[in-house]
């Protein structure tokens, strides 16, 4: 496991000059921990296991070496024939998968073309990624069940990849990916080396990786790093969810407001809700065609959309620059999910806010994505919405979890107040 050091300059990383011109272009002044312990080392040929927070940098701290690396490698022999890939990137979401491939393409401008960078995913017609693949692609990023469907159509083959990534790690590795990966991997040569990136790597994901990589380096700095993300939570009254964080988006007009739900049609309801009282809220879930996912995204992102309701396909490694609040309408199922909710906002050094509104229903969920996740928030109530002591006890009685209310005084938690959120 690394250990925190300053991080190097671009140019002490030796990375080639097309890249240092281009990362000059995008402003990219100095390396972020994760970039400046983990370029040297994929740069080495060395195998990886790398966890960083949210919004640290991980894409360009794979995919700038990997572009060197077939660059450099690439003008030293014959052109490969036939579909072939040599870099292959695999994420969970089809938004990930265009957003990580777009920022490969930045990256690489100044190669004039010399590597070839396509990005598969379902949702869309196959025919036109199978066009894109005429000729093969130097680097692939791909969600794990297109590019099997491409691969039993002979648009594609493996057997000539020299490094695999798997971003967002931990759900590449859950059981919903298991079969998929499997297969995939089964068609990928046995010599290649492996990079595996996340900001949460759960101990039965650890347990997976050692059968995938050969000696790896292992990178921790999700302790390490400072976070620029405040975290509250708040106690409300079962049935006032809406009524609050109607309350809260007016009160503070953010600039742009990101909502999770758990289910699809909790996202179509509660955006009729909000409309209702006068907040225009658009939906982002897997019902969605993927151009309208893709509009509703994109118009998110640029600031013509406010507020947006959205499942946990938006949790994972969507960057929405200087996003300033994420709300938990409902805790997330997993803990591990929980961290990639509120990764959405704080990113790259910016200040951000996560909150999270628990009722009775929630308040013993809340705590064990706090012992999972290693911290404890303290509990508020928003002024104006006071929780019910009579129907509230367990709220009111949250201060030690899983302890024995002492006495049969209940104290109010804290009130809600404007110090952070009036200073987005």
């Amino acid at each position: 496991m690394t250990t925190e050091t300053t991080p190097a300059t671009f140019t002490q990383l030796d990375l080639i000059s097309p890249l240092l011109a281009r990362l000059t272009e995008l402003e990219y002044s100095q390396p972020t921990q994760i970039q400046a312990h983990a370029i040297p080392c994929v740069l080495a040929g060395r195998d990886l296991i790398a966890g960083a927070n949210t919004g640290s940098g991980k894409t360009a701290a794979f995919a700038l070496p990997m572009l060197q690396h077939i660059f450099q490698q690439e003008s030293k022999q014959q052109s490969h024939k036939g579909n072939f890939v040599i870099g292959l990137i695999l994420v969970p979401t089809r938004e990930l998968a265009k957003q990580v491939a777009d920022s490969i393409r930045s990256f690489s401008v100044h190669f004039n073309g010399a590597i070839k960078t396509v990005a598969v995913f379902g949702g869309v017609s196959a025919n036109t990624q199978m066009l894109a693949l005429r000729g093969g692609a130097d680097i692939l990023v791909a969600t794990p069940g297109r590019l099997l469907d491409l691969i039993s159509s002979h648009a594609i083959k493996l057997d000539q990849v020299k490094t695999l990534v798997l971003d967002e790690a931990d759900r590449m590795l859950s059981l919903g990916f298991t079969d998929e990966l499997s297969a995939l991997l089964d068609l990928l040569p046995k010599k290649k080396q492996t990079l595996l990136f996340s900001a949460t790597f759960p101990e039965q994901v650890q347990t997976l990786t050692q059968k995938l990589l050969n000696n790896p380096v292992e990178i921790q700095l999700q302790s390490r790093e400072i976070s620029t993300l405040v975290q509250r939570v708040f106690n409300v009254n079962k049935g006032e969810k809406t009524a609050v964080l109607a309350h809260l988006i007016k009160e503070h007009q953010w600039r742009q407001t990101l909502i999770f739900v758990n289910a699809k049609n909790t996202c179509e309801h509660l955006a009729q809700k909000l409309a209702k009282r006068g907040i225009a809220a658009e939906v982002f879930h897997g019902n969605k065609a993927q151009g309208a996912r893709t509009r509703v995204l994109e118009a998110f992102k640029s600031g013509k959309i406010e507020v947006l309701i959205a499942t946990d396909i938006a949790a994972r490694g969507l960057d929405i620059e200087k996003l300033p609040v994420v709300i938990n309408f409902d805790l997330p199922r997993s803990p591990s999910d929980y961290m990639h909710r509120i990764g959405r906002s704080g990113r790259a050094g910016e200040v951000g806010l996560a909150l999270s509104l628990i009722d009775n229903d929630d308040h013993h969920h809340f705590y064990i994505i706090e012992k999972k996740n290693k911290f404890r928030l303290e509990r508020e109530q928003v002024e104006g919405f006071e929780i019910d002591e009579a129907r509230n006890v367990p709220l009111l009685n949250a201060e030690k979890p899983m302890a024995k209310p002492a006495g049969s005084g209940k104290k109010k938690g804290p009130k809600y107040d404007d110090f952070w959120l009036n200073n987005d």
